[in-house]
């Protein structure tokens, strides 16, 4: 199973990091391979914590799937968790944590997937891969265009 882990230092705080990451209606905007996003639900937990059901669809050239996930959002613990509910994969688990750090904030970023078709997976993994590794510097590139250079205090 494809897997992918970083840690990044940024020059933002974990709170900043987290409502970039939480705003996910605007991926479609300067994230990689994602070619659009509907929030198709926003629900409240029985812990008190923000649930979206989103709808991703990715793309690269002439391939084109969409897939179903769950969001969670924990703002207390800076933690974003994401689990899988329907579309090509047969496994599909991230997470980000913010850290505070001298600086700014350390980003985890933690992804495992698995495409039900080998077909696919043999078309999209590589793409998929090289996409995860682009994950940090996107978000890090929107967090320049929507806090400034330097962090807000």
């Amino acid at each position: 199973m494809p897997r992918y882990s970083t840690r990044r230092r940024v020059a933002f705080t974990p709170e900043q990091m987290f409502a970039l990451v939480a705003d996910v209606e605007h991926y479609p905007k300067f994230l990689p391979l994602c070619e659009g996003l509907t929030v198709r639900e926003r629900t409240t937990d029985s812990a008190g914590r923000t649930v979206l059901v989103a709808v991703m669809e990715v793309g690269y050239k002439a391939i084109r799937e969409r897939f179903t996930s769950r969001i969670v959002l924990e703002p207390e613990a800076n933690r974003i968790l994401v689990s899988y509910l329907d579309g090509p994969f047969s496994k599909l688990e991230n997470r980000w944590t913010f850290l505070a750090a001298d600086g700014g904030s350390d980003v985890d970023f933690f992804i495992d997937y698995e495409f039900k078709n080998i077909v696919l997976q043999m078309l999209m993994g590589a793409m998929f891969d090289q996409a995860f590794r682009k994950f940090t510097d996107a978000f890090e590139q929107r967090a320049r265009q929507i806090y400034g250079a330097k962090p807000l205090a």
